[in-house]
């Protein structure tokens, strides 16, 4: 009898049969193309289905919700383009004739598989101004990549970042921006309220870094918070959200380059006292193998 953890698509697994690998493949190349397609086509066109009033491209909300986390367009438009273009470099890994290789992007493939069809299903429900729900989807989408990152963090680069800390770093900003579309928040309150929790991302990009060292978490938040300080710039100069994000967006990339730089050349930034004495068993493994 097979039991549920044989059956569980999320358990983790030291290695998958042929089976199984080819499953990844298939699943993890069609969720891929059916993302990317909804996410380039919705960045410009409207959807033809459900009430006209409620129907509009991605950018076009983005503009009409002028919300304290309304994002720039371009920015965020080039970061997944980069997030995209990086995950072929993640589905290569499945088809390597390396068999470690495959084995470390199978790791990951259920989890990669669901963000794709949750991020698609995002796309679908906001561009038709259905924002209650797509939040829900983005909460779902974290609780699945945090599952994965906290389970696969040692991964390689080249799997680490497209298939994890990328998309990661995206739906956690993406909670705030379509959160504050979801309760409209434009009036006073809103804003102060929204003044307090953009501090959330600093706290969050800094938590990787201290804990896992983990560079390209605070380079993706950095990149994202940027966004979100430019348009807040461009919409409203005289606020303080945008001097809030800058702030935070300068403070994540100095403590990146702070962690990445040195792991980079092979020294390793320690935030432990110098005598403390830790047993090697204890000693945290380096976040990112080289792939």
């Amino acid at each position: 009898m097979t039991s549920f953890s044989d059956a569980n698509p999320f358990a983790r697994r030291e290695t998958h049969n042929v089976k199984a690998v080819w499953t990844y493949k298939v699943l993890t190349i069609l969720t891929w193309i059916i993302n990317v397609l909804a996410c380039i086509y919705y960045s410009y066109g409207a959807p033809l289905d459900d009430k006209k009033e409620w129907r509009n491209t991605i950018w076009g909300h983005n503009r009409a919700y002028a919300t304290p986390f309304q994002l720039n367009a371009l920015i965020v438009s080039l970061y997944w383009l980069a997030l995209f273009f990086a995950q072929i470099a993640y589905v290569w890994h499945l088809f390597s004739a390396k068999s470690e290789h495959v084995q470390q992007a199978a790791g990951v493939g259920s989890h990669f598989i669901f963000n794709n069809l949750l991020q698609f299903g995002f796309v679908m429900l906001f561009v038709r101004s259905h924002f209650f729900w797509a939040e829900i989807l983005l909460i779902i989408n974290f609780f699945n990549l945090s599952a994965l990152y906290f389970r696969h963090n040692t991964a390689p680069r080249l799997i680490h970042i497209p298939a994890v800390s990328g998309p990661l770093a995206w739906t956690f900003v993406a909670l705030y921006w379509n959160g504050a579309i979801a309760v409209n928040a434009h009036h006073l309150a809103a804003r102060i309220l929204a003044n307090i929790a953009i501090w959330g991302i600093l706290v969050y990009g800094l938590f990787f870094l201290v804990v896992y060292k983990d560079y390209t978490m605070g380079f993706a938040l950095s990149i994202l918070t940027a966004s979100l300080g430019v348009d807040q710039f461009l919409v409203k100069t005289i606020a303080f959200q945008w001097i809030f994000a800058f702030t935070i967006m300068a403070v994540l990339f100095l403590s990146t380059l702070a962690i990445g730089v040195p792991g980079i050349f092979g020294k390793e930034i320690s935030f432990r006292r110098e005598g403390a004495v830790v047993p090697e068993d204890q000693e945290r493994a380096p976040l990112l193998d080289d792939s």
